[in-house]
């Protein structure tokens, strides 16, 4: 094991075991160097992976942290590796996409109030009107990380957010089969919002399945090269 793995390992134990909590500063380079058997370089090489996935935050002038480490927060840092992944491995993913769809759907069926369904229905109507697929991109995405969000648990909307991030730079509307997809997937989305706002929660999660079903299958008929979202570029650009 390297000295970088050491640092790293030692450092999981210590936040695992509770000897570091959320909120806690970490202890110096020095300490942490004494403590481990390891140099400050291989603690400070260590302290910035952890940091890439949200277990520590560093703040200027103060310390190291260990972050809040809520399922949420932990789950979200792995939009930076499943960002990475090529088609294959995001099509893949798509059966855990559709059981989390479901699920979503079906308890923002039994958890919505009558605000969410006319939030819900206002995007469809801006989907249903436009044929720019940058504007609808934002659309689809803010439509069904809604629904993850009404559905009231985090570490899903979370999840959902992680696996959405990718398969969204995989873009199938710019596709010769454009108009049929476009009439497919409103035909989805309205069968989600429907069964959602008839509180009808086994409805809502056989929609939500067949929408990321339908999306699933064109990714694999057309096989699209992946593209950056705009607000995964700098400066929005």
């Amino acid at each position: 094991m390297g000295a970088v793995d050491t640092a790293l390992r030692g450092l999981r134990v210590m936040i695992a075991d509770g000897t570091l909590r959320p909120g806690d500063r970490l202890p110096s380079e020095g300490e942490l160097s004494d403590r481990l058997g390891v140099a400050r370089g291989s603690i400070r090489e260590a302290t910035r992976m952890l940091a890439a996935f949200g277990v520590v935050e560093t703040r200027h002038g103060s310390g190291t942290y260990v972050g809040s480490l809520t399922a949420a927060d932990v789950i979200s840092s792995m939009t930076l590796t499943v960002g990475l992944l090529p088609l294959e491995s995001v099509i893949e993913l798509y059966e855990l996409r559709k059981v989390l769809d479901a699920h979503a759907a079906s308890l923002a069926a039994a958890r919505h109030a009558p605000a969410d369904i006319e939030e819900l229905a206002g995007y469809l109507d801006q989907l249903e009107g436009t044929d720019d697929d940058d504007v609808h991109s934002v659309l689809d995405h803010s439509f069904h990380m809604r629904i993850a969000e009404i559905a009231g648990v985090p570490a899903v909307e979370a999840m959902l957010g992680v696996l959405r991030s990718r398969s969204r730079s995989y873009r199938i509307f710019e596709s010769a089969s454009a108009s049929e997809i476009k009439r497919l997937s409103n035909e989805g989305h309205r069968a989600i919002l429907d069964a959602i706002a008839r509180r009808d929660a086994p409805a809502a999660a056989a929609a939500a399945v067949a929408h990321a079903a339908q999306t699933e299958h064109w990714l694999r008929q057309l096989r699209p090269p992946a593209r950056a979202n705009s607000e995964d570029m700098p400066n929005g650009e």
